[in-house]
């Protein structure tokens, strides 16, 4: 409450008295405020969110104040200094329906403003609102400039979906991992159709095991619909339950509970995808079913030790990534053509070695084991992330680059994936585009592991835009790694900042006193990239 009190004071205040607003009253911690201009009203709704961002920068999460704006042009009746009527009305269901951090405008605002604004705008469909007679058309304020929004229209314009981490009913702890699986590939099939936008595993699955308002999980992850079910295993037979809600009004669209023989299971993942996708969309187009429609493998064993395999592979504990490796070596031991399977090992064998610095002949093992699961399964987008994968540490970075397109493709909602892509875009020279890939990567999954922001990071710095690299590079949190601290005393000697750059650099020291530039730095494609990264360290005091 102090908190809220100095924020009112420090930040609110006075930026609604600079757009030439008026609070009319204050509601707990809500207020309402009054303009004469709707271009006024949503400038300075962006401006809040501003301050407010950047007055939670250094504040524990627990302990920020975060906002929702809703913004409406309509009638009001007026009563002494208050303000009644509809037009609030409706201003403050656009407020509890926007996500925190975000600004929902009406349609009648958003024809006032469309064109005298340099933000963006997202269409996000006309919304039943309580006590309001009429559907109310709503858009979304986007933070970034026009060209930004512009770039990322395609994809926020698509029905929205998040798929809840399925509940395990089993009984046996032990059995999460398939439960797990399930749901991931659930999402998996969903990012295949290229008319939704499909939120990534780490987003929906910090809900697992909570009791959950789909309201809230639709105001958070920013999307329309929701995805619950349940997984109960039972010797050779498997009961799922699946259900398809509108996440504004919590509206069940569609239920159904299936139970099958334990190898009818890809069936039933077929038919839950395809329901979800034809319910939301009401058409399905013939050669998206055919990608998604695919078994992976003919071996419900080799299936759970897959399972396994990436339940283990997103695990951090110890021997996490040789248990994985393992698991997938026994998956295509079973069934050698289990495309997806092999990927995964081989991704599994660079990761366990330590990634560049993986032993030449392990590299060409998973290249190779790479090359069968696309000559197996060259429709599995996976397959191919996985190829360019291998390629990238292969130096072979126009190949790999040609298959993460391809992967790209077949599978346009796979944020790992895009994030992937924008680390092998920096190593050829296409900053620029590496950056717009993490970002719509970070978009996809907005509750994104940390290693994003380091890549994002990492690709601002080869644009050589220093200070922004500094702002995402802050974002990584006040435990950084060696490298991290290493390319923030690169940013500070490029900008002119001396004694800062060797300061950070004395830090990096003290964490890893034989840590080397050329022994630390990647293999890029170019030496005028490698000669930037090299030089920027050595002026900041690093050695070679």
């Amino acid at each position: 409450l102090a908190a809220l009190k100095v924020r009112r004071r420090d930040v609110l205040a006075p930026l609604v008295a600079q757009h030439h607003g008026r609070v009319v009253k204050l509601m707990g911690d809500g207020v309402l405020v009054e303009f004469a201009s709707a271009v006024d009203a949503v400038q300075c709704a962006v401006a809040l969110q501003k301050g407010f961002a950047g007055a939670n920068q250094d504040v524990a999460e627990a302990h920020r104040v975060v906002l929702r704006i809703g913004i409406n042009l309509g009638d009001v009746i007026v009563e002494g200094s208050d303000l009644y009527g509809d037009g609030v009305n409706v201003a403050a269901r656009l407020e509890g329906l926007a996500e925190p951090g975000g600004i929902y405008i009406s349609a009648s605002v958003y024809d006032q403003v469309k064109r005298k604004l340099s933000s963006g705008f997202d269409e996000l469909g006309p919304h039943k609102v309580k006590n309001i007679a009429e559907p109310v058309q709503i858009y979304r304020v986007r933070m970034g400039d026009r060209q930004a929004a512009q770039s990322t229209a395609q994809t926020q314009s698509k029905p929205s979906i998040a798929v809840l981490p399925f509940a395990n009913m089993s009984g046996d702890a032990e059995q999460q991992y398939f439960s797990d699986g399930i749901t991931e590939d659930i999402i998996t099939e969903l990012s295949r159709f290229r008319s939704l936008f499909v939120i990534a595993r780490n987003s929906s699955f910090q809900y697992q095991d909570k009791a959950v308002d789909v309201r809230r999980v639709g105001r958070e992850l920013g999307v329309h619909y929701v995805v619950e079910g349940s997984v109960r295993k039972m010797g050779d037979k498997v009961r799922i339950t699946a259900q398809l809600i509108d996440a504004p009004s919590a509206n069940h669209l569609w239920s159904e509970r299936y139970d099958r023989n334990i190898d009818e299971l890809f069936e039933v993942q077929d038919e839950v995808t395809r329901t979800i996708v034809a319910t939301i969309t009401g058409r399905l187009e013939d050669t998206e079913i055919s990608v998604a429609s695919r078994r992976v493998t003919g071996s419900m064993e080799a299936y759970d030790l897959f399972l396994r395999g990436v339940a283990a592979f997103r695990s951090f504990d110890e021997g996490a990534n040789r248990r994985a490796r393992e698991y997938f070596e026994q998956a295509i031991a079973i069934d050698p053509e289990f495309a997806v399977a092999r990927a995964n090992y081989s991704a599994a064998l660079i990761v366990e070695n330590g990634f560049d610095n993986t032993p030449l002949s392990i590299k060409e093992k998973a290249l190779n084991h790479a090359q069968l699961a696309v000559r197996y399964d060259p429709l599995d987008s996976r397959c191919h992330s996985s190829l360019g994968w291998a390629y990238r540490f292969s130096n072979e970075f126009d190949l790999a680059i040609l298959h993460m397109d391809e992967g790209l493709r077949l599978n346009p909602s796979d944020a790992g994936m895009l994030a992937d892509m924008a680390s092998i875009l920096v190593i050829v020279g296409r900053a620029e585009e590496a950056v717009n890939s993490i970002k719509k990567a970070m978009e996809l999954n907005p509750n994104h592991p940390e290693w994003y922001r380091g890549s994002l990071a990492m690709s601002l710095f080869a644009a050589r835009r220093y200070e922004d690299t500094l702002k995402a590079s802050a974002k990584l949190g006040r435990v950084k790694k060696p490298w991290q601290l290493a390319r923030e005393a690169a940013c500070l000697a490029q900008l002119g900042r001396t004694d800062d750059a060797k300061a950070v650099a004395r830090e990096v020291l003290r964490l890893q006193p034989d840590f080397r530039i050329m022994k630390e730095i990647p293999t890029y494609k170019f030496k005028e990239d490698t000669r930037h990264i090299r030089d920027a360290m050595l002026k900041a005091g690093l050695p070679e």
